[in-house]
C-alpha cells in the first residue's frame, strides 16, 4: 500500500515537473515592428555621426612622465625646509615621537631600564607573589599570544 502510494505521489511530482519545464520553455511573441518615430530618430542620429577622417585635427599631447626616483621621493621627504641639504635634525626627526615614549623621566637619556620598560612591565605582571622570580607556572604566563587569523578569507 505505502509503495503504490509514494509512487503515485512520484509519478505526480515528475508529471508537474515536466509540465513546469514545459511551460518555461514556450516561445515568446517576437517584438513589434519599429514605429516611425524611432526610425526618424535613428536617421537623425546617423546623421549626426562625424566621418572617420580626421583631416589636420591634433589631439592632446602626452603626459610628461615625473623623473622623481624612489630615492629622491625619500629625500624630499626629509628635507623639510627644502634646501637640498638633509641636517642631523631633519634626519632624526621622524624618529622623535617613538623616542620621547621611551623615555620615561624626559631627561634625553634612554637608560637601559627606560629602554626595556615593555619587558619590565610583562615581568612585574607576571610575578604574582612579588618576590622578584618568576616560577614554571608564572612564567607560563608570558608566553605571547597568537594572533587571531579571520575566519574566512574575504
Amino acid at each position: 500500500m505505502n509503495r503504490m502510494l509514494v509512487g503515485a505521489l512520484g509519478a505526480l511530482l515528475l508529471m508537474a515537473s515536466g509540465l513546469f519545464w514545459w511551460q518555461g520553455r514556450a516561445a515568446v511573441s517576437p517584438p513589434s515592428a519599429p514605429t516611425q518615430l524611432a526610425l526618424a530618430s535613428a536617421a537623425a542620429a546617423e546623421e549626426a555621426l562625424p566621418d572617420s577622417e580626421a583631416g589636420d585635427a591634433i589631439g592632446p599631447g602626452l603626459p610628461e612622465a615625473n623623473e622623481a626616483t624612489r630615492e629622491q621621493k625619500r629625500f624630499d621627504r626629509l628635507d623639510k625646509n627644502r634646501d637640498g641639504k638633509i641636517t642631523r635634525t631633519e634626519m632624526v626627526s621622524p624618529r622623535v615621537k617613538d623616542f620621547r615614549k621611551l623615555d620615561v623621566d624626559g631627561n634625553n637619556l634612554l637608560t637601559f631600564d627606560e629602554w626595556s620598560v615593555a619587558t619590565d612591565n610583562r615581568f612585574k605582571a607576571a610575578d604574582k607573589n612579588g618576590d622578584g622570580s618568576l616560577n614554571r607556572g608564572e612564567f607560563a604566563t608570558t608566553k605571547q599570544k597568537k594572533a587571531k587569523k579571520p575566519a574566512c578569507k574575504c
